[in-house]
């Protein structure tokens, strides 16, 4: 039988190893919080999430919301940013509208986002990580993946210990909680972090793995979006354990270059390095015209074909954003900008065109422009994308044309189905620039 090794969360004692069950309570302090594997102090790549991160600030900030059902949004007709561990007992989630958020937890506090105040909170946290390590990869303000290979001379201690007492930090000087998904891939680490929360440690090792993966739902697979989660389903495919009796090669024909990773992630397997940088804060695309333009009419294909290029970048990351903004530069090397902030975070083209079209509008006044970028900033993860808006009926007719393109596309190739809107647009390549904007680093 394969020995146990096991760690105090609390006093970061490792009890003696045992082929039997793990102690329920620690030797040195009776602490509950032990986290038990065979492999756990070997794995080194981590993933930490902070745990219903806007909420928990709200309430480092105000004690009174302690024990209180806390919603971060606001507007009858806005959606839930984020929604504290209290009300989701009641049924709130992240995306849903506020009406039924508020109709399913009625006494909730509804607090309005502050995200300046959130990204302070997270610029501590990622200083507090990258004091254990300089190989931390931030996929949002409040998470991130950590490499700790090597650190164990460095910390006095496996990674595992360091990374408990990193979330204690993290409780001690941000004032938030942290959840811990620990392996020997980043794949597996944010599965991991997803499976013990709040205040969890959950450890996924290699032994045995295509076993542990088969039975989970194939949208646990990151990058399995919308679009791509019911085009699987509608071919059958609704486990990992599905894509496992699946060749690499039949994948890729099947949904293009996603599927060599489908292929690859259903067993377990992910070569990516942590790759240290800062949080993507905006997406955008523009292209530069060989001659210049001052029609609306002749603007708007190239608009649209932009419009999908931002969508097709959100899709792929896994993001939505909040604000759309268009870009323009005049023949004299002059830019200028307008953005709108929307109801609810979009990742869709349709949604991105419509809100850059209107600025547009507004922005043509016979001028001739050389350039022209729309993009989306204000980012969030793609849980809160698109949700129902019964202001615009419209729109989740639109989400179904697009989600059907999308799968399309999937099996196909960019050029297997277009929109007529951007047919016209034969030079669009004739010198683009699309660009992926991070933060600026703080360090």
């Amino acid at each position: 039988m394969t020995s146990q090794r096991t760690l105090c969360r609390d006093c970061f004692t490792w009890p003696p190893s045992t082929s039997a069950a793990p102690p329920e309570r620690c030797p040195r302090c009776g602490s509950r919080r032990l986290v038990s594997h065979p492999e756990l102090d070997r794995l080194s790549i981590a993933h930490i999430d902070c745990d219903a991160f806007y909420a928990s600030v709200e309430k480092r900030d105000d004690p009174s919301l302690l024990d209180k059902p806390v919603i971060i949004g606001g507007g009858r007709r806005g959606v839930v940013s984020a929604a504290c561990y209290v009300a989701r007992i009641y049924g709130v989630r992240s995306a849903m509208p506020m009406f039924k958020a508020l109709a399913a937890c009625p006494h909730a506090v509804v607090i309005k986002p502050n995200m300046a105040k959130y990204a302070a909170a997270g610029a501590e946290v990622r200083a507090l990580m990258r004091d254990v390590t300089p190989l931390v990869e931030p996929l949002s303000i409040d998470e991130a993946f950590l490499d700790l290979s090597g650190t164990d001379r460095l910390h006095g201690g496996a990674p595992a210990e360091t990374l408990a007492r990193l979330t204690g930090r993290i409780e001690e000087k941000v004032g938030v909680t942290a959840s811990i998904g620990l392996s020997y891939n980043k794949f597996l680490a944010k599965v991991a972090s997803d499976l013990d929360k709040p205040r969890g440690f959950f450890v996924i090792g290699a032994n045995r793995i295509e076993q542990f993966l088969a039975d989970r739902p194939v949208s646990m697979i990151w990058g399995v979006g919308k679009a791509l989660y019911r085009t699987l389903l509608a071919d059958g495919i609704r486990t990992v354990g599905d894509l496992q009796g699946l060749d690499e090669r039949e994948l890729m024909r099947r949904y293009g270059s996603i599927g060599q990773r489908l292929a690859r992630f259903s067993h377990g397997q992910d070569s990516r390095a942590v790759e240290p940088g800062s949080v993507i804060k905006s997406v955008s695309s523009e292209t530069t015209f060989n001659d210049d333009i001052s029609a609306t009419d002749a603007l708007r294909p190239y608009l649209w074909r932009l419009s999908e290029e931002v969508s097709d970048r959100l899709k792929r990351k896994a993001l939505c954003g909040w604000v759309v903004t268009l870009k323009l530069k005049t023949a004299d090397f002059r830019s200028h900008s307008r953005q709108r902030r929307l109801s609810s975070p979009t990742q869709l083209a349709d949604r991105i065109y419509r809100t850059a079209d209107s600025l547009l509008e507004d922005a043509v006044d016979g001028r001739r422009f050389r350039l022209i970028g729309v993009g989306v900033t204000d980012l969030a993860g793609d849980r809160l994308a698109d949700p129902r808006d019964l202001a615009e009926p419209g729109l989740e007719r639109r989400h179904r044309v697009e989600t059907a393109m999308d799968a399309v596309r999937a099996k196909l190739g960019k050029t297997a189905i277009m929109k007529g809107r951007g047919l016209r647009v034969d030079t669009l390549k004739q010198s683009p620039s699309s660009r992926l904007h991070p933060e600026d680093d703080t360090d």
